[in-house]
């Protein structure tokens, strides 16, 4: 994305108990890509889980209502995924504009993140 018009946003699914990245998808910030990190998750996540987000109107055209709780940052159910956010930022230079690092093929971009998601995972077996 050296293109300013190619942006693509990182969605992701955390379970807060074991703090493992469950979901994730990479792409627009639309009902299509809420979709997508829905069908993403585990089927257990998708029958089981309660999930919290923020009000972005996506989640709630997608996510069942049994399954799905907005709430706001006061409440603390979104700061462990906030934490990871940070955490992607800091250790994936190619998420930030001004980088000697910056990614100028998609591929490359959703490879680096998944590299990182995938050793970030296995990081919290140990």
């Amino acid at each position: 994305m050296d293109n300013k018009g190619n942006k693509q946003w990182v969605w992701l699914a955390l379970n807060a108990d074991t703090r493992e990245i469950v979901g994730i998808y990479i792409g627009a910030r639309d009902e299509a890509a809420a979709r997508q990190l829905w069908q993403s998750l585990p089927p257990i996540y998708r029958q089981c889980a309660v999930i919290y987000t923020d009000f972005w109107a996506a989640y709630q055209a997608v996510l069942p209502s049994k399954r799905h709780r907005t709430v706001g940052k006061e409440t603390g159910k979104t700061s462990y995924i906030e934490r990871f956010n940070n955490t992607l930022r800091q250790w994936v230079s190619r998420l930030l504009r001004r980088t000697l690092s910056f990614a100028k093929s998609l591929e490359n971009y959703i490879g680096a993140i998944w590299y990182f998601i995938h050793h970030y995972n296995a990081s919290l077996i140990v």
